[in-house]
């Protein structure tokens, strides 16, 4: 009798699983077709933020950037 109730363990548990794994199916469907389904408009906001990326001034150019305020600070200051 023992034997009959851990193997409806092992069975509900596997049903359960098979269940779970059915649940992230839809889910991965859902995805992928919302992704088709947007896959032009991200691949634009892709495009834009890599020119964005390049456009991004360097870690040398944001370190001189206060000398160049400082450099206009005092061309105007003499103006």
């Amino acid at each position: 009798m023992a034997d009959n109730r851990i193997l409806q363990a092992i069975l509900d548990g596997q049903v359960a699983i098979r269940e779970d794994i059915k649940g992230v199916r839809e889910d991965v469907i859902s995805v992928r077709s919302e992704v088709k389904k947007n896959g032009k408009r991200i691949d634009r906001l892709g495009i834009q933020l890599a020119e964005l990326e390049d456009d991004a001034p360097t870690r040398e150019e944001h370190d001189n950037l206060e000398e160049r305020v400082e450099n206009l600070e005092k061309q105007f200051a003499s103006v």
